[in-house]
C-alpha cells in the first residue's frame, strides 16, 4: 500500500526534475513523461476519491438504518440527527445508500454532492464546485467507462480530456456510456487493437475528442440530442467576470435563435450609426448600445452608478499609487479611481453626459487594510453591517479555494445556540458551503487575536478531523509594505454624492 508519507517522497523526487546537467533530448523526454505522470496522479485521484465515496457511503446506510430505528420508535429527534449525519456522509440524498451518482446530481446547481464533495474540495484545495465535479467523474470512470479510466492510468489522456468524455455523455444511462467508452477509447495498450494514430484517442484533440464522443452518443440514444437542448436551455444566464485594464466581461448564455437575433440587432444598429458618420469602431459602438438600450440611459457613459471604493486617504488625496478596490471587480489603479471619481462629460464629444456617482468611503487600517468593527442586535446581517462584510470578504465565499460569490451572509457561532450578530462572528458563504457548513460534523469558529489589524480569521474542521484556515483578503494587497498616514482613522463614513462638474 502506498501511504501518504511515501507520495510525500515523490513530490520531493519530483522537485529535482530538470537539473542543470540535463541535455535538451533528456528536457524534452522528461516533459513527456511527467504528462503521463500528471494523468496517472488523476486516476490515482479518481479511485482514491471512489473509495472514499463508498465508504461513506457505507457510513451513510449506517445512519440511515439508525433513523428508520428511531422512526419505528417514534424517536423524533433522534430520526432527524441520523438523517443529518447519512447526509453528511453521502453522495448526494438520492445515492446515499449506494454511493452512486442520482439523476438529480448530474443537473447543475443541484444541492447535491455536499458533505464528501465538500470535504474532497477541501483535501485537493479547489472550490466546491469543481470538486463536486471530480465526485462525478471518478464515480463515472469507476463504475461506467474503464477503457478511459485506463487511458488516464496510462497517460493516454489528460484528466481534462477525461472530462470532456464524462460531459458530453452527461444524458446518458450507465449502460449506454459504458457503450460509448468503448466505442471511443476501446481497450488501451492491446496489440490487436486494429485502430490506426488516427482513430487512437490519445492521437486527438479536445475539439475532435469532443465532436466523437458526441456523434457515439447521438447513435446510441438520439433522444439525448432533444435532452441535452432542454438542459442547456435551462442553464441560460448572464455572467461578469474582470478583464485586464479596468474592463470586465458580461457574458450572456443563450438559445442560439436568441443570441443571434441579439447580435444581429446590435450589428444593424452599428452599421445605422456608421453610415451616418458616426466615427466609433463598430465594435464600440455595439458596446455602447448594448448599455444604452439595457439600462434605458442616453449615453453609455451617463449610466449613474453607486461604486463603493476601498482606498487609503493618500490614494485618494495625495496621489499614492496604492490600487483600490471595488467589490464585485477587484483591484483597480489608484489613478483610475481618482479620474472615475472626478469624471465629466467631454465637451468635445455630443454624445458624452454628466455621470453620477455615489461614493461609499471605507477607509481601513493604515496597515493591515481591515476595515472597522460593526454590531447589530438584529438576527439577520443587513444594512451597514451587511455592507461591511461583504467588503471585508471581498464578495467572495470564505471557505478556503471557493470563489463563488458570497449569497449568504453567516454566523460563524451559529444564532440559534447564541451566536451574536456581530463583524468577528459573521462571513460572507455561497449558497452550498453554508449549507455544508450546516452537515453534522463540519464546525467552524472565529480565531480571535490580540495583533492590532490582523484578519479576520475562521477555522473550519471537518467529519474526517481535518482542519482548514480562511483568512479574510486584504482589501489593498500591498498597503502593509509601504509607509501610509497615521492620521488615517478606521471609520465607515455615510454614503456621499459626488457630482462631476
Amino acid at each position: 500500500m502506498v501511504t501518504a508519507e511515501g507520495l510525500e517522497a515523490l513530490v520531493s523526487a519530483l522537485s529535482r526534475v530538470g537539473s542543470d546537467g540535463d541535455s535538451d533530448q533528456e528536457r524534452v523526454d522528461q516533459l513527456a513523461v511527467l504528462e503521463r505522470v500528471k494523468s496517472a496522479v488523476g486516476a490515482a485521484q479518481v479511485r482514491v476519491t471512489a473509495a472514499l465515496v463508498e465508504s461513506q457511503a457505507q457510513v451513510a446506510q449506517a445512519w440511515l438504518d439508525r433513523a428508520r430505528e428511531c422512526s419505528d420508535a417514534g424517536h423524533f429527534d433522534g430520526w432527524r440527527a441520523a438523517r443529518g449525519q447519512a447526509r453528511a456522509a453521502s453522495v448526494d440524498d438520492e445515492g446515499a445508500a449506494t454511493g452512486q451518482p442520482s439523476t438529480r446530481s448530474r443537473r447543475r446547481g443541484s444541492s447535491g454532492l455536499t458533505g464528501v464533495a465538500a470535504q474532497v474540495a477541501l483535501a485537493r484545495r479547489e472550490s466546491p464546485v469543481r470538486d463536486a465535479q471530480h465526485v462525478r467523474l471518478a464515480l463515472a470512470l469507476t463504475t461506467e467507462m474503464p477503457h478511459t479510466l485506463a487511458a488516464l492510468e496510462a497517460g493516454e489522456v489528460s484528466e481534462w480530456r477525461a472530462q470532456i468524455i464524462i460531459t458530453e455523455t452527461a444524458t446518458l444511462t450507465s449502460e449506454q456510456r459504458t457503450l460509448v467508452d468503448a466505442e471511443v477509447v476501446g481497450p488501451v495498450g492491446d496489440a490487436g487493437d486494429a485502430r490506426d494514430v488516427g482513430e487512437q484517442v490519445g492521437a486527438l484533440g479536445d475539439r475532435e475528442l469532443a465532436r466523437r464522443v458526441r456523434a457515439a452518443a447521438y447513435r446510441v440514444d438520439a433522444a439525448s440530442v432533444v435532452a441535452r437542448a432542454a438542459k442547456a436551455k435551462a442553464e441560460r444566464r448572464v455572467t461578469i467576470r474582470p478583464a485586464p485594464d479596468t474592463m470586465a466581461y458580461v457574458t450572456a448564455l443563450l438559445p442560439v435563435a436568441q443570441a443571434v437575433a441579439a447580435h444581429a440587432a446590435l450589428t444593424a444598429a452599428a452599421d445605422t450609426a456608421r453610415a451616418g458618420g458616426d466615427e466609433r469602431g463598430k465594435g464600440q459602438v455595439m458596446a455602447d448600445t448594448f448599455v444604452t438600450r439595457l439600462t434605458g440611459q442616453t449615453a453609455a457613459d451617463a449610466v449613474p452608478v453607486e461604486v463603493q471604493l476601498v482606498m487609503t486617504d493618500r490614494a485618494l488625496l495625495a496621489g499614492d499609487t496604492t490600487p483600490a478596490q471595488i467589490p464585485g471587480y477587484g483591484t483597480v489603479p489608484a489613478v483610475w479611481a481618482r479620474t472615475l471619481l472626478t469624471r465629466s462629460s467631454d465637451p468635445g464629444n455630443e454624445r458624452s453626459a454628466p455621470a453620477t456617482v455615489w461614493l461609499r468611503r471605507l477607509y481601513t487600517h493604515p496597515a493591515t487594510g481591515t476595515l472597522v468593527a460593526m454590531d447589530s442586535t438584529r438576527r439577520t446581517f443587513e444594512g451597514g453591517l451587511r455592507r461591511y462584510l461583504l467588503t471585508r470578504d471581498t464578495g467572495i465565499c470564505r471557505t478556503p479555494w471557493c470563489d463563488a460569490p458570497a449569497r449568504h451572509l453567516d454566523h460563524i457561532h451559529d444564532h440559534a445556540d447564541g451566536g451574536p450578530t456581530t463583524d468577528t462572528n459573521g462571513q460572507g458563504l455561497c449558497v452550498r458551503c453554508n449549507h455544508t457548513k450546516q452537515l453534522p460534523g463540519f464546525t467552524a469558529a472565529t480565531i480571535l487575536t490580540r495583533q492590532p489589524g490582523a484578519p479576520h480569521t475562521v477555522r473550519i474542521t471537518t467529519p474526517t478531523g481535518h482542519t482548514y484556515t480562511s483568512h479574510a483578503p486584504p482589501l489593498l494587497p500591498g498597503q502593509g509594505r509601504r509607509a501610509v498616514s497615521a492620521e488615517v482613522t478606521t471609520s465607515m463614513a455615510s454614503t456621499r454624492r459626488v457630482r462631476s462638474a
